[in-house]
């Protein structure tokens, strides 16, 4: 966009003045609109949207500078990127350089000079590009982040989670992140130790679940050499294994009542005791647990030790399912499709066909991630180096839904949400449908091509 392609709305009473400036910034390339008065300048505001003012002070119908700071401030709350230039009278610069403080962009004394206004506006527009182009880096970058973790999807239950887990990143507070199994829970907590201060310690990684209690306190805490039968040497747990890190208890539900009461001492004391010693060992260590179990109706129920459940539960990320993710279906299976590749060496890029995505679109998932990825999986080694992934190279076993799955993104949500995610969605499979292929895509949906750009940068597709 050239510096001079940007909408310019010109407000002033005089008529004039109007004219004058209206027919010298068409002139230079600028898109100009006018208002005369408060109302209708807030009226052009809401309608037209644009990024550069110039506004008079005293406008009609009062006649006071409170006109012009109602203009200013509706159009910063519109849009506070929004650069407005305040025109002002000699007796009027010292209101002027406080409108610049309340965030005004300018001021120029009238009457104003046209070089001087249009290298001011020049600036502006300069800026504006600058900020667009700082916000696309910042995208992109959020987004590679976002693939390189696996953390990717725009449904709202969803960004809710991300933008949680990364706030909690940045504390040094216990996580625990819940969800049905396959949401990705250890995904999450991955993403929050790279995102901590302590990123460059060890991640550690362990299933509560899947070890008996004895092997888990001893791989927990650790263990001195003659401790029990088969120890052989000492071993310092993992415990010691991620000091200055993270230690991700993952399927906490799983942990009997006795370890839960070493590990609350532990989380306590900032102390673990091997097995076999009487002398404590000091770590530094972040905890983020994991649990697909109702922790809070196991502690009603005495399963699960209620101290501990606090302790452990500094910051709560709730996954959603991915049945509560429909929107975000195509984009995923997507992802999955990229990884799969090297599964076949001949593969190219694998893409869904569209009876392919509707049928995975009719699929509830009960295994989440994990199923949609292994789906993924198989469908490219099926498709045995084909790129487009057919209904045939999908398992046999999926299959509908009975009921329809009630989305918790849909409850309460404005007619407008529910406007964007419906969007989102088409656009999503659009694109899967055509390979990625932009253009194909925004014929597809009846777009121009710069149109279709503009809303996946909106909703985070790219």
């Amino acid at each position: 966009m050239s510096a001079r392609s940007e909408t310019v709305l010109l407000v002033d009473d005089d008529d004039a003045f109007r004219s004058v400036y209206v027919s010298l910034l068409r002139e230079e390339g600028y898109e100009v609109a006018t208002a005369a008065d408060e109302p209708s300048a807030i009226a052009a505001l809401e309608t037209t949207k644009p990024r550069l003012v110039v506004l008079d002070l005293m406008l009609p119908p009062r006649g006071t500078s409170d006109a012009g700071v109602a203009v200013l401030d509706r159009a910063l709350a519109l849009a506070p990127s929004t650069k407005v230039i305040v025109a002002s009278g000699a007796g009027e610069v010292s209101l002027a350089l406080s409108l610049v403080r309340r965030g005004a962009y300018d001021f120029l004394a009238k009457p104003v000079d046209p070089d001087v206004l249009l290298s001011v506006l020049d600036r502006a527009a300069a800026r504006l590009r600058l900020e667009d182009r700082v916000g696309e880096l910042e995208a992109e970058v959020a987004a590679k982040d976002a693939e390189a973790t696996g953390l990717l999807g725009t449904s709202p239950s969803f960004v809710t989670a991300r933008i949680l887990a990364e706030r909690a990143a940045r504390a040094d507070v216990p996580v625990l992140v819940t969800g049905e199994s396959g949401t990705g829970k250890e995904l999450v907590a991955r993403h929050i130790h790279a995102k901590s201060p302590r990123a460059r310690g060890p991640f550690v990684a362990v299933n509560c679940g899947a070890l008996s209690p004895a092997l888990l306190e001893s791989t927990l805490f650790g263990h001195k050499r003659g401790a029990f039968t088969g120890a052989v040497s000492d071993e310092p747990g993992l415990f010691v294994a991620a000091n200055r890190g993270t230690l991700f208890l993952d399927e906490l539900g799983d942990l009997e009542l006795a370890l839960q009461v070493k590990l609350l001492r532990a989380l306590e004391s900032g102390e673990v005791l091997p097995v076999g010693s009487t002398k404590p060992v000091s770590v530094d260590v972040r905890i983020v647990s994991a649990t697909h179990k109702p922790l809070a109706e196991m502690v009603a129920a005495k399963t699960f030790r209620d101290d501990l459940y606090w302790r452990v539960r500094g910051i709560e990320v709730a996954l959603p399912r991915l049945a509560d993710r429909t929107g975000d279906l195509a984009l995923l299976a997507q992802h999955f499709l990229n990884q799969a590749r090297s599964l076949v060496p001949s593969a190219g890029r694998p893409r869904l066909s569209a009876g392919a995505l509707r049928r995975l679109e009719a699929h509830a998932f009960p295994g989440n991630l994990r199923e949609l990825r292994h789906e993924m999986q198989r469908a490219v080694v099926m498709a045995g180096g084909r790129e487009e992934i057919l209904e045939d190279d999908l398992s046999p076993s999926l299959h509908g839904r009975a009921t329809p799955a009630a989305s918790p993104d849909a409850e309460g949500a404005t007619l407008d949400e529910k406007v964007a995610a419906l969007e989102r969605r088409e656009i999503a499979r659009a694109l899967a449908e055509a390979g990625g292929n932009r253009s194909h895509a925004a014929k597809r949906l009846g777009l121009s091509r710069q149109g279709l750009l503009n809303k996946i940068a909106r909703y985070g597709l790219d």
